[in-house]
């Protein structure tokens, strides 16, 4: 018998990668088989729903007193005495819980107190002092 030799370049050892292929796409069929898809347990929220109103801003008393002891309410002066009812006029005209005094330094504190009780009385409970320098 006669050997035949093997000398052209197109003979040599190539690669084949089509089983390679056939494989990894078995297992990927595999593994997308074989996965569970399992819902978490979990605890059912309640969201509150979305509240599309919303309330402006109210409007705060403005309380303003200078050194000599004047009192001036939303640009208006007033008397001591007549701080209730001008700060029960503007709790009716506007929806607000707060009142801003902005006091003088020099202003006497005793007067500053006495405008806080007033408003007070009148029915506002957050009542907040400013001291002008």
């Amino acid at each position: 018998m006669k050997r035949k030799k093997h000398t052209s370049a197109d003979d040599e050892a190539q690669i084949d990668m089509t089983p390679m292929l056939d494989i990894v796409f078995i297992m990927l069929i595999f593994f997308i088989v074989t996965t569970s898809f399992v819902k978490e347990k979990g605890l059912d929220v309640n969201r509150p729903e979305n509240n599309t109103k919303t309330d402006k801003p109210s409007k705060s008393l403005s309380i303003r007193i200078d050194a000599n002891g004047t009192i001036m309410m939303n640009g208006r002066e007033v008397d001591i005495r007549r701080v209730v009812a001008n700060t029960q006029t503007f709790l009716a005209e506007n929806n607000t819980d707060s009142a801003g005094i902005q006091a003088d330094k020099d202003t006497e504190h005793g007067v500053v107190v006495e405008v806080m009780n007033q408003v007070k009385i009148a029915g506002i409970e957050k009542v907040s002092v400013l001291v002008k320098s």
